[in-house]
């Protein structure tokens, strides 16, 4: 028990060595001794005592004039003087000198008023004095009696012919109202998938391939491979948007 007891009193000591000093709070967390000195130089500063840094003296008043600088009031006027002179006649920037060699033109009452120019051809509807005298409500009906004597009746005539202008793929797909890909004539043959792509790729639109099917037998002969399904549609050509057209 006595060995109990002077373990736990021997931890106690060796806890209370390890704990940090506490410092003294009336100097204030985080001051050293300056503190102390600083608050005293500045007690005696604010009795009027001496002190090493006592505040400095306010500079001396003298009687010279201040000089006028930006913004304060010689400085505007002048300025507004130096504007107004400029915006005079013969002052400065109304001469030739120091607007690129050109003489200014000073706005005044006092100028001419400007010449009304009226260029050959130029039209003077607007103007009510000019057009009374150039034209009348009799020259006018004159005109326009004789506008209506050259009108002509253009009447509607039947379309051309277009037997000679190759297969009309319009007609076709109207004439034709199955779906695509629905098998309608028959084909046989080897290797279709690629007689197909050779003779289709020699076309740069659906529309050209389909009058070169129909130039050439189709629909029902197919001879070289554009419509290996048998639908009567070469290549990749689909009716539908003409059907749309005509049913809309």
């Amino acid at each position: 028990m006595i060995i109990r007891f002077s373990l736990v009193a021997a931890l106690g000591v060796a806890l209370s060595a390890c704990q940090p000093a506490i410092p003294d709070s009336g100097r204030g967390v985080g001051f050293n001794d300056s503190f102390q000195a600083g608050q005293a130089q500045r007690d005696a500063a604010l009795a009027g005592g001496s002190s090493a840094s006592s505040l400095p003296a306010p500079a001396a008043v003298t009687a010279e004039p201040l000089t006028p600088g930006d913004g304060s009031a010689e400085a505007t006027a002048a300025e507004t003087a130096r504007i107004l002179d400029a915006t005079r006649p013969g002052g400065l920037g109304n001469d030739a000198a120091t607007n690129s060699g050109i003489e200014p033109v000073n706005a005044s009452p006092s100028n001419p008023a400007p010449p009304v120019l009226n260029a050959a051809g130029m039209s003077q509807e607007n103007s009510f004095d000019a057009v009374s005298g150039e034209r009348s409500i009799e020259g006018d009906a004159a005109r326009i009696a004789a506008n209506r004597a050259q009108y002509r009746v253009v009447q509607p005539e039947a379309l051309p012919d277009r037997a000679d202008a190759g297969p009309n793929i319009v007609a076709y797909a109207l004439q034709n109202t199955h779906a695509v890909g629905t098998k309608i004539y028959t084909r046989r043959g080897f290797n279709k998938e690629r007689k197909y792509a050779r003779a289709c790729g020699e076309y740069s639109h659906p529309d050209q391939a389909q009058i070169a099917f129909l130039s050439n037998g189709g629909p029902q002969r197919d001879r070289a491979g554009m419509d290996p399904d048998g639908d009567g549609f070469a290549c990749t050509w689909d009716p539908t948007p003409f059907r749309k057209r005509v049913d809309g």
